[in-house]
């Protein structure tokens, strides 16, 4: 899709998705100049189709693939709260702490059912209790997509239900303010009632961690219009009741008080009337880094960012840091690897160029070619 159509179905999107959110029908003429089928596309590529869906109803128009999708959205959160609930229980029964994260409990706030899809569930749990969290899932019917690298641990049991059990939030590759400031996440969980074994955030603790995690995205492939969405759903729910001087005291502390600002600020007014948004010159170029990042970033957003962070602007330096990742991403992602340093050329030589080709082909095909085709900005 042609840059500025892909812009202008963006457009039409976002204002279908604020109807959604805000309970109104679209207006007739504005739907009767959308190409829909694009809008579709654009939709799917930041997971808010079911939001188009829920307001071209409204609207009395049926669109196929809209409702479809939308049909999907429903199940999935249905199948998604029926399994988390297996899974709690069974940690309740085996003792074993834990928090259901973002978009489990975002889906809640949302008007809708199945208007705030999901491609997986965010559960944080006890460290220790890794290895037993494996049996467990495994024991319930899951697959491991893998396990003892990273921060989380991957499941997956068909159709499509995806589960990331996170031990911790961020990670040493991670920004540096944001993995120290959660390195002692547990003092920020209170305890549920109700259960033996759970925890939840504060609205202001979630609000940041829905901040924090953003702007790791951001940083690296970029985020979505689906980010915007959720920060002002949830604005609009607690918004009055936060403690914003704790907030942006804890945000400075994070280093990311001004993203969270503009982003808050781009929210607001991209969702919070349903009048065209009047932006300025640089909130629409703002806006601009949503709408052309998809939900979750693209490799080329990605391997600009890390051009000018971790390479000083040389594609040379680049290359060779994708080749030999630093020991932190090793220890990160291939600990057995940094546990025994002397196979480290196993790791660069064979383990990992055969996961490129058979995992990443693409990605590794986008990375190339940035490399050696694609001229600096």
């Amino acid at each position: 899709m042609e840059h500025e159509a892909f812009r202008n179905n963006a457009y039409d999107m976002i204002y279908l998705t604020k109807c959604a959110i805000h309970g109104e029908a679209p207006d007739a003429d504005r739907i009767s100049g959308m190409d829909l089928d694009g809008v579709f596309a654009v939709c799917q590529r930041h997971i808010l189709t079911a939001c188009g869906a829920y307001a071209l109803d409204a609207a009395g128009v049926q669109h196929p693939a809209f409702r479809e999708e939308r049909d999907k959205a429903v199940r999935k959160n249905i199948l998604f709260d029926a399994e988390r609930a297996k899974i709690l229980k069974a940690f309740e029964a085996e003792g074993i702490w834990y928090m259901p994260l973002k978009g489990s409990l975002l889906k809640n706030w949302y008007p809708r059912l199945g208007m705030r899809q999901m491609s997986d569930n965010d559960i944080l749990y006890d460290e220790s209790c890794r290895a037993k969290v494996r049996d467990l899932m495994t024991g319930l019917g899951f697959d491991c997509d893998h396990f003892g690298r990273g921060k989380d641990d991957a499941y997956f049991k068909k159709p499509v239900l995806n589960f990331e059990m996170h031990y911790t939030f961020f990670e040493p590759v991670d920004p540096k303010p944001l993995y120290e400031y959660y390195s002692h996440f547990k003092e920020h969980l209170i305890k549920d009632e109700g259960n033996d074994y759970g925890y939840h955030f504060s609205h202001e603790d979630f609000y940041l961690y829905l901040i924090a995690h953003e702007y790791k995205h951001y940083i690296k492939g970029g985020t979505g219009v689906r980010s915007l969405s959720d920060s002002y759903v949830f604005l609009q729910k607690f918004g009055d009741s936060l403690d914003w001087d704790y907030l942006n005291g804890e945000l400075d502390k994070m280093g990311i008080r001004d993203y969270a600002d503009r982003s808050r600020e781009l929210a607001l007014k991209v969702f919070g009337s349903m009048d065209e948004p009047k932006l300025s010159t640089e909130e629409r170029r703002f806006l601009d880094l949503f709408i052309f990042s998809g939900t979750y970033g693209t490799a080329e957003q990605d391997m600009e960012n890390r051009l000018e962070n971790e390479a000083g602007g040389s594609k040379v330096r680049l290359f060779f840091r994708r080749l030999f990742p630093p020991m932190e991403n090793i220890k990160a992602w291939w600990p057995f690897f940094y546990r025994h340093k002397w196979l480290l050329p196993v790791l660069w030589f064979i383990v990992r160029p055969i996961d490129a080709l058979v995992h990443q082909r693409g990605r590794l095909r986008k990375e190339l070619r940035f490399i050696f085709h694609k001229q600096p900005k």
